[in-house]
């Protein structure tokens, strides 16, 4: 599960790139994959399988939360056991059963869950046909049915930076209850709302938080993501 309390999961350009956001962070980042961004499975897991060689952990994601791509991240996850899988709410055990089945253990499997807009509401319907179907559960709800098929993790979004503080720590408790370790706040995340945002999930109990940052902190011109920004963010939840 990594023994980390605070890993940020972060985008980069290249292997490169990662392997320098990696020795700036120190063991308390993920690098995300994004299978959208791939032509094909395969190519995915070609992608993915660099990153692992030279080894960066690697978080496998959707690409802009996009529900279609659900089936494409738990193929590439069964391939290549990446130490991270974002996943929604309604494939989180599809995917997970998966990795079992070829003997993983050590996997974080996420499930993304949406703010409900009042705090002890939330909205599980994140995959494809059901995000068309918008209905609000409570946190508790929510928590126990991924606690039926053992999910690792929560993927909150999007918290709107501290828009939506009362909300985090409604869902993040009732994970805790339901004895769901990690918790990771996602979208709208910068060094200014980071500490804060962090703080609401370690008060609520989680016993890891993996917060989102992604397209703020990637250089519009390269493509690369900052190094600065990456230990800015870093700076911020020092002490936590």
């Amino acid at each position: 599960m990594g023994t980390q309390k605070i890993r940020l999961n972060i985008l980069a350009r290249d292997v490169e790139n990662a392997k320098q956001i990696c020795a700036v962070a120190d063991g308390r980042a993920l690098i995300g994959i994004l299978v959208k961004g791939f032509a094909s499975v395969e190519a995915a897991i070609t992608a993915v399988e660099q990153y692992q060689q030279a080894g960066v952990p690697v978080s496998v994601g959707l690409g802009a939360g996009d529900p279609t791509q659900w089936k494409k991240v738990a193929e590439v996850a069964v391939q290549t056991q990446p130490d991270h899988v974002n996943q929604v709410f309604p494939a989180a055990g599809y995917t997970l059963g998966g990795l079992q089945a070829v003997g993983n253990s050590h996997t974080i499997v996420n499930a993304l869950i949406a703010p409900g807009g009042q705090p002890g509401k939330v909205q599980v319907t994140t995959g494809p046909m059901s995000n068309k179907v918008p209905e609000l559960l409570s946190c508790d709800a929510a928590a126990a049915m991924l606690a039926d098929i053992g999910v690792h993790s929560v993927k909150f979004y999007p918290v709107d930076g501290l828009e939506r503080l009362n909300e985090i720590k409604a869902m993040a408790e009732a994970a805790v209850r339901y004895g769901i370790p990690v918790f990771e706040p996602t979208g709208g995340i910068d060094a200014a709302s980071i500490r804060p945002i962090v703080e609401v999930c370690l008060a609520a109990g989680a016993k890891q938080v993996i917060p989102h940052i992604y397209t703020s902190i990637v250089d519009k011109e390269t493509g690369l993501t900052r190094l600065d920004q990456v230990e800015e963010l870093l700076t911020a939840i020092e002490g936590l």
